[in-house]
């Protein structure tokens, strides 16, 4: 317990500093420090799991593109697709993760429900997005979607902690990535950093903290 409460400490101050960083011009630096930092953080709690085998393995692999993902977004320039392949690819980790935890895609539900918002969201987006940025949105959004969903559906098939944090985290995900598109080509968000960088940790250490809770050994 006491092990768990110094990762969130390490993990919620480092987060507060690279928001107030994001918020304060004159504090840049901050940003650029602390937001790969905590992504690394979460990263560094799952390597020294000792549960979950390969569902560790694959979650981690995930959080180390993130962290690649987070380099990229906060790069001078225009970095954004390169950032977009890197959470892309992390996508693409926790959704063989959630895999070896459960059968694909059922119930239906969950995937139905994933798929309106992320119809909506494309809806939202496609008028402002580029033409070049057009259909690798709609791969990353499906991406996004389909991993979200495989966690929901994992925690419809088998209950625990490990389920249900990770089902949550793909929700924050959603959330936050939504939340990020939206300022960023559609409508300006007040705060906009703020909800997405707390959402997208919210999404990272929940997905960190399901290995944690293992204490099975997952399929596959």
């Amino acid at each position: 317990m006491q092990r768990n409460a110094i990762w969130l400490s390490a993990v919620v101050i480092s987060a507060a500093l690279a928001i107030v960083g994001a918020e304060v011009d004159g504090l840049r630096v901050l940003h650029y420090l602390f937001k790969p930092l905590t992504t690394l953080l979460i990263a560094a709690m799952v390597w020294m799991a000792t549960t979950g085998h390969g569902y560790r393995r694959a979650v981690l692999a995930g959080l180390l593109l993130s962290a690649l993902g987070d380099v990229f977004l906060m790069l001078p320039g225009d970095w954004f697709a390169f950032g977009l392949g890197s959470f892309l690819l992390a996508h693409l980790c926790y959704l063989r993760a959630f895999r070896l935890r459960g059968d694909w895609f059922r119930p239906i539900w969950p995937v139905l429900a994933y798929g309106v918002v992320a119809a909506a969201v494309l809806a939202c987006l496609w008028p402002h997005l580029p033409a070049e940025l057009k259909i690798p949105v709609v791969v990353y959004v499906a991406a996004l979607a389909g991993m979200a969903a495989q966690a929901a559906c994992v925690w419809r098939q088998r209950s625990g902690r490990a389920a249900a944090a990770a089902a949550m985290g793909g929700a924050c995900f959603v959330l936050s990535d939504a939340l990020l598109a939206i300022d960023r080509f559609a409508i300006a968000i007040p705060l906009a950093s703020v909800w997405v960088l707390l959402s997208y940790w919210a999404a990272q250490w929940l997905i960190g903290r399901s290995v944690m809770f293992l204490s099975d050994t997952p399929r596959g």
